[in-house]
């Protein structure tokens, strides 16, 4: 079995929530989420990617991209040692 090395990352601004990349996708780790109304795909299951790309490939909208799987991994927002804290004690 192929060591997996790459996990797909989906551009948000540029899916469309088209079905294509789940349609592709073997062992079936894509879905389709709605979020306020609005459908997009997700990856749901990043331990059952193989990192075959197959999904990026298909996608007419070129909104996935297969990223090495240390970097796909990092947080998409801070985690409280990379923002500054405000202290609460304030003296007057």
């Amino acid at each position: 079995m192929k060591k997996q090395t790459a996990l797909p990352v989906i551009d948000l601004a540029r899916c469309t929530g088209c079905g294509w990349c789940v349609a592709a996708c073997a062992p079936h780790v894509l879905s389709l989420e709605t979020v306020s109304g609005v459908k997009r795909s997700s990856l749901h299951d990043a331990a059952g990617c193989t990192g075959c790309a197959l999904c990026a490939v298909r996608c007419p909208f070129d909104a996935i991209a297969m990223v090495k799987k240390a970097a796909a991994a990092k947080p998409q927002t801070p985690s409280i040692s990379q923002t500054s804290l405000v202290s609460t004690n304030a003296t007057d």
